[in-house]
């Protein structure tokens, strides 16, 4: 039998993509150009009709693609034409289905003497836009060895073309993914071609915004035919192919994401981005695929604006690309309000010089032409202006303004003497920041276009604990979209953290240095004490010696540190004592550039390091922004900064973070996120904490903790639902019925009717919560066995009633003012975006943040619930363990420390009720999904009183299962005369378990089989 990555992975994707829409092309009938495999027969026609043109015309335009193939631009010619909006159309966005779709297979890409065969090839109107390589389950190197070939094949000149021509590719071998691996090995990828290295992205979907489009059947003729061109006929009818055909497989779910129609156009007409930078005096072109959750959050902003609102907040966790994120929807945007006549103006709005410069440079790097606002007069005369493209060519267009530029003055012009409806859209960088609604600037910015959209990025929210009269959402409206820490960290774009704390002797002699000053000075403040020589000295001393010997460690000279003082004064220094050890520093970067870096240190070397000191008033804004370019490139190896760059400042070779001071709240998080970037094969960034930051982390967590636990659907809660007992569940019953005595709820109709009429949020929030309850407590009497409490409640009519009251509180939702909106979505998927730490020097232990601890929590509380054998000895023993930890302690107020240790048991319990639950599904599997008969398998077995094997047990518990079942089917109301039914299993027990099966029974063994089949039928019938 054929079991290799052609049966098992290749066959059912090109299955999987027919039933998306695609037609096949048989290997023989690859009538292509050989040197850019777009197949004329197709294109030809196609672009003629789409056009109105004729084929001559057409074939003109496909000579003039040939040659722009050529070009050595990674494809950004052909880009531009195919997505171009005007001139001769390659694919049809606005009618999308109007476009031929294709697929085949071992479509050579031939190139003189070399080649290469992708598994799949995915076409549009003729041209190969798309490949699939695909790979069996558990092959030895995952996709990292298909990665290096790909590599390999893109360097290669002689295959620029079919690089140019290609936009999407997918890599899978069939797996699912294995979370938080820097170098993705198993599972499905894509990603968008390189002349260098190949990015792969993971892909997983969002609830929120589904795939729309339904798969069609395929005709048995149709699979015959694809199987026979792939010489597999011979698999059609095994079990394992059948298996594979399965929608839900990782590869034809990461299909069903990518090259379904709708999510196709979006992803070849807005998800794409070439970005140009200067890498030692030449281009480097790139190119760019949105990531997941830049796709969903895309398609939230569209969804919220559809609905009316004007305003909100990306919550996305640092490192995620959230500038990136605003270029796509610049892109995005421009398009969206075109289809309703609208003209927008973007604008990126910053509060710092210095993230004003980087994020021009980034949106002018991806081909957006940027204006820049140097002063208010400025900004009234560009919010004044009506159009929307201020350039003669025609690019996209953004201005990036500092708030401050914001004025009174400084508002849209109102009498426009002709018809044109003007947008503006407001992208506010770093929302937690600034934005004060006592302040000036807010007002201004709002004042400014009272109808501008305004959507607020950011990593860490500004809570109203710390800001204590307001937070982010009631100045920027609620949630749009939120991507959290430790979604990103398995996803591999951002880093895990390690703390380490200072050895003690280091902190013995800090303490003596202190004890010292303070006798030659008396008492004075700790500021004056930390920038003491006597202090410092030790202090850099430490530091130069760590980052040399990190370096030597690593065998990597590439990686930088960057020292957070405490306080400026303290910052000029330890610079200056760097300089005494080191020799004067360059501050012309020029001359800084020109150095060659060191890459590599021996094990005995005694380098020299290099370092630049970032302060607002040290040198000027030229100087420090060339430094910061030089350090980012390599060529300084340590920066000492006070509280310049601990927010968006982004350098990925940055490992080595040293915190000589204490740092609150959500800038606690932004600054640690700055050694949080992927780079090379490193899976951490390390911070080195002489401040003790523990007690300001643990303030941190806490505060982002209660900002989830504030909402419906808390996980603490959901945690004392289960370990209720029968008589507190039973109370909780009784109040959900008061809470429901008014109403209606024997008619579905009626009681819709009465919530309508509800305007105070607060009684509907009781109403649904309550409703909520129920829900839970259905699943809780399920799981720990209440079998007296089986008829207490109509549940199932209960979570009909919650249905509708969930989508009446999503009405108010949207009628309320965005400000005021409360966020009542289910957070139970939820995770606090916060850094996870490990000590390494001293105890060895890791500080746990909310996001995973509550990720754990989920996840237990889940494994628990999804099993279908409370009465399992195993489970009953887990959940006992569970019970004792929860009642030990109130888990929702515990320190790092017992987060920490209550972390490591509740994984443990989430690891055995998971492979728990891996057993019970394969015996589930075996009686045909039936748990009934799985639940009694297992109790016969654990009895141990039957002289049988498992496959005789199942054997004959399948034969019964098969006559009941049908008598059952036949005879509806058998089961109401229980004697009878009695009578009636007793017969088929004995004829199958001793007459067929042999397996010998006494009266009291056959007395218990047939009790336990009958009472999982009676059951069944009683909840149904």
């Amino acid at each position: 039998m054929k079991f290799n990555e052609d049966s098992r992975v290749k066959i059912p994707a090109l299955l999987h993509l027919l039933r998306l829409g695609y037609r096949y092309i048989h290997i023989s009938k690859q009538d292509r150009i050989e040197e850019n495999n777009i197949f004329p027969a197709i294109f030809i026609p196609k672009i003629a009709a789409l056009n109105n043109i004729t084929e001559q015309e057409a074939k003109r335009v496909l000579d003039e693609i040939n040659l722009e193939l050529d070009y050595e631009d990674l494809g950004k010619k052909f880009y531009e034409r195919l997505t171009a909006t005007s001139g001769v159309k390659l694919i049809d966005f606005d009618h999308f289905d109007n476009n031929d779709f294709h697929v085949t297979t071992e479509l050579s890409c031939i190139a003189g003497d070399e080649e290469f065969r992708p598994d799949i090839t995915v076409l549009i109107n003729g041209m190969p836009l798309a490949f699939i390589e695909v790979k069996k389950p558990h092959n030895k190197d995952g996709v990292l060895a298909e990665r290096s070939r790909i590599n390999t094949r893109f360097k290669n000149n002689h295959f620029r073309r079919f690089v140019n021509i290609t936009q999407l590719l997918v890599f899978s071998n069939n797996m699912e993914y294995e979370d938080g691996v820097v170098d993705p090995i198993f599972g499905a990828f894509y990603g968008t071609p390189a002349y260098g290295e190949v990015l792969f992205n993971y892909f997983r979907e969002d609830a929120d915004y589904p795939v729309k489009q339904a798969l069609v059947t395929i005709s048995d003729e149709l699979e015959n035919s694809l199987l026979k061109d792939n010489n597999l006929s011979v698999i059609k009818h095994n079990p394992e192919f059948i298996t594979n055909k399965d929608e839900r497989t990782p590869t034809n779910r990461i299909l069903t994401s990518l090259f379904s129609k709708e999510r196709l156009a979006f992803v070849l007409q807005f998800a794409i981005a070439y970005v140009e930078d200067e890498v030692d005096g030449k281009i480097a072109r790139q190119k760019h695929i949105m990531r997941y959750p830049q796709i969903f959050a895309t398609k939230a902003i569209e969804s919220k604006l559809e609905q009316g609102q004007d305003k909100g907040i990306i919550w996305h966790t640092q490192g995620s690309g959230k500038t990136a994120l605003a270029y796509y929807n610049v892109k995005h945007l421009t398009h969206y309000y075109a289809k309703k006549g609208i003209i927008p103006k973007f604008y990126f709005i910053v509060d710092r010089i210095d993230l004003l410069i980087q994020s021009a440079t980034e949106f002018a790097n991806r081909g957006l032409k940027v204006n820049l606002v140097n002063s208010k007069s400025e900004f009234i005369q560009d919010l004044q202006v009506v159009g929307a493209i201020h350039n003669d060519s025609g690019v996209p267009e953004i201005t990036v303004v500092n708030i401050q530029k914001f004025s009174e003055d400084a508002t849209a012009f109102k009498d426009i003497s002709y018809d044109i409806q003007v947008q503006r859209v407001f992208f506010l960088d770093e929302a937690h920041r600034s934005y004060n609604p006592k302040g000036n600037f807010l007002a201004n910015l709002i004042n400014s276009d009272r109808k501008a959209i305004k959507i607020a990025l950011t990593g860490t929210p500004l809570l109203k604990e710390v800001a204590k009269e307001y937070d982010s959402k009631l100045l920027f409206g609620n949630y749009i979209h939120k991507y959290y820490y430790n979604m990103s960290i398995a996803d591999g774009y951002t880093l895990r953290l390690i703390r380490e704390e200072i050895e003690g002797g280091f902190k013995m002699q800090m303490q003596d240095v202190m004890d010292q000053i303070k006798v030659l000075k008396g008492e004075i403040s700790t500021k004056e004490i930390y920038k003491h020589p006597k202090f410092a000295e030790p202090l850099l001393d430490y530091i130069c010696k760590d980052l040399i010997q990190f370096r030597k460690t690593q065998g990597d000279a590439t990686l930088g540190g960057m020292v957070v003082c405490d306080s400026a004064d303290q910052a000029k220094e330890l610079f200056r004592l760097f300089e005494e050890r080191y020799g004067k520093q360059e501050t012309d970067a020029s001359i800084v550039m020109a150095a060659e870096p060191v890459t590599y240190y021996g094990m005995h070397a005694a380098p020299e390091l290099s370092a630049a000191l970032i302060l607002h008033d040290e040198n000027d804004k030229l100087t420090r922004k060339e430094l910061i370019k030089a350090y980012k490139k390599g060529h300084v190896d340590l920066l000492f900064v006070y509280n310049m760059l601990l927010t968006g400042f982004d350098a990925k070779r940055l490992k080595k973070l040293y915190l000589a001071r204490v740092i609150q709240d959500h800038n606690l998080l932004q600054t640690l996120t700055r050694v949080n970037r992927p780079y090379k094969h490193y899976k951490y960034g390390y911070v080195v904490d002489f401040a003790d930051i523990s007690k300001a982390f643990d303030r941190t967590n806490r505060l982002y903790f209660d900002e989830l636990q504030n909402q419906l659907g808390d996980e603490m809660e959901m945690y004392g639902n289960l370990f209720k007992s029968e008589a507190e569940i039973k109370a909780e019953i009784e109040e959900i019925k008061d809470v429901l005595f008014h109403y209606d709820t024997s008619n579905m109709e009626e009681f819709s009717r009465q919530i309508a009429q509800i305007q105070d949020k607060a009684e509907l929030l009781k109403l649904v919560k309550a409703l909520r309850t129920a829900k839970e407590l259905k699943n809780i009497i399920a799981l720990n066995g209440y079998e007296a409490l089986g008829g207490v409640a109509d549940f199932d009519i209960w979570n009909r009633l919650l249905i509708e009251s969930q989508n009446r509180l999503d009405n108010i939702n949207l009628l309320e003012s965005i400000g005021k909106q409360g966020e009542s979505q289910n957070l139970l998927n939820t995770a606090l975006e916060d850094i996870i730490f490990q000590f390494v020097k001293v105890d060895e232990s890791e500080l746990v943040l909310a996001d995973e601890f509550k990720d754990i929590l989920r996840k237990t509380r889940e494994s628990l619930q999804v099993n279908f054998d409370p009465s399992d000895p195993e489970f009953v023993s887990l959940r006992e363990e569970l019970e004792r930890i929860f009642k030990k302690k109130n888990l929702s107020e515990v320190g790092q420390e017992q987060l920490l240790e209550n972390k490591a048991l509740l994984e443990r319990i989430y690891d055995k009720a998971k492979e728990l639950n891996r057993k019970n599904s394969l015996l589930q599997a075996k009686y045909e999904q039936d748990t009934k008969y799985a639940r009694v398998h297992k109790r016969l077995v654990e009895k141990g009183t039957l002289n049988a094997k498992e496959a005789q047990l199942h054997r004959a518990l399948m034969q019964v299962k098969g006559q009941v079942d049908e008598t059952i089917n036949n005879q509806k109301n058998i089961i109401d005369n229980e004697a009878f039914f009695q009578q009636y299993l007793m017969k088929v027990v004995i004829d199958e378990f001793k007459t067929k099966e042999q397996i010998p029974l006494d009266f009291a063994t056959t007395q218990s089989i047939n009790q336990m089949i009958m009472k999982e039928y009676v059951q069944q019938y009683q909840q149904r």
